[in-house]
């Protein structure tokens, strides 16, 4: 079975980024940003993706990845 899994952790450790200081960049609720961060979401909100991909100048398939469960 395959499964959408969040890569946000990944991509802001590697950069030096917590993520309260990411929600407040993106002018984000933190406890959402947190959830994704942790891999916690139920849903990805659209409007999170893109401030994400802008912010980490990326594609959304670098943010969200299909992993086999």
């Amino acid at each position: 079975m395959k499964r959408v899994r969040s890569n946000l952790k990944l991509m802001a450790d590697s950069r030096g980024i917590k993520i309260r200081q990411l929600a407040r960049d993106i002018d984000y609720r933190f406890e959402t940003v947190r959830q994704m961060y942790n891999d916690d979401s139920k849903q990805f909100p659209r409007d999170l993706l893109d401030k994400l991909c802008d912010y980490f100048d990326c594609d959304i398939n670098e943010l969200l990845i299909l992993v086999e469960e």
